[in-house]
């Protein structure tokens, strides 16, 4: 049985409707699915409805931003109840800041010659799929390349987009410690996201990893789409040393992007898995 714990529709920054993300995974053999959008939870409804047409288990996910280290973190909540207080609380705050982010990052380009961002972005954003939520940066990267400042998407994060770009407005997420604190709260599986992807030395993401598990996190993503697989054995010796849960998934984003959905390395045997316990629901349900 597939089990896929990361993925985006355009409840955030997907490029395909939540429904149309099941149907995918269906198609490529998974039935345990975890609809992780960023700070949102605006496509579970629909995301779940499709599931269960499909026979599939949807599991409730999030992903959600937050600062440590000078950073932009991400942090991945599993299994919570869709209406707890303190997440949506959370959400709400987090929808607000990332308006806050869309216009900052808006005023900065427009300061660097490239006007009319922000209503560029939401343009690319609304004819995926609507969202009240404000567009993301691959949403402005979208922009950048049609409006011709930069060739395509990888130009516009190594330019002006990426970590530690103008793009890369931080002040208005909450802190590690209170994310975790808000997805404990929330009755939430914790795992960091991508732990390689924050442009940490080694004992930086060895801090990282320590601070998040005396927040309370449960797991680290060990394992995301097809990362190289050396990153993969660094991920799995931390895992080992602080006896961490490990969670894989693909990240998909949509067709054509670096990863697709049902798809990501396998994870080492001798770890244990969040994965296994999902299936273990699975499993139960359906007896």
């Amino acid at each position: 049985m597939i089990v896929d714990l990361h993925c985006h529709s355009t409840a955030s920054d997907g490029a395909l409707a939540p429904s149309a993300v099941v149907a995918r995974a269906h198609e490529n053999g998974v039935r345990v699915l975890a609809l992780t959008d960023h700070d949102t939870l605006e496509g579970l409804p629909e995301a779940r409805a499709a599931a269960q047409a499909l026979g599939m288990q949807l599991i409730n996910g999030v992903e959600l931003s937050c600062t440590w280290g000078g950073a932009t973190i991400h942090v991945l909540g599993y299994g919570f109840a869709a209406d707890a207080p303190a997440l949506n609380e959370a959400i709400a705050r987090l929808h607000e800041g990332r308006w806050l982010r869309a216009e900052e990052i808006s005023r900065k380009l427009e300061l660097k010659g490239m006007p009319g961002a922000l209503q560029g972005a939401r343009a690319v954003q609304q004819a995926l799929g609507d969202s009240g939520n404000a567009p993301a940066r691959p949403h402005f990267a979208d922009f950048l390349v049609n409006a011709g400042f930069v060739k395509d998407r990888s130009e516009a994060f190594r330019k002006w987009l990426g970590a530690g770009k103008l793009g890369d407005v931080k002040q208005h997420w909450p802190t590690l410690e209170d994310t975790v604190a808000t997805l404990r709260a929330s009755g939430a599986w914790v795992s960091l996201a991508h732990p390689m992807h924050y442009d940490f030395t080694r004992s930086k993401r060895r801090r990282l990893v320590g601070e998040f598990i005396q927040a309370g996190g449960h797991a680290i993503e060990a394992v995301n789409g097809m990362q190289a697989a050396e990153q993969v054995g660094s991920l799995a010796i931390l895992a080992r040393e602080f006896g961490l849960l490990v969670s894989a998934g693909s990240d998909f984003h949509g067709p054509g992007h670096w990863s697709e959905i049902g798809i990501y390395r396998p994870l080492p045997e001798d770890l244990p898995s969040l994965c296994e316990r999902f299936k273990q629901e699975s499993s139960v349900a359906a007896g």
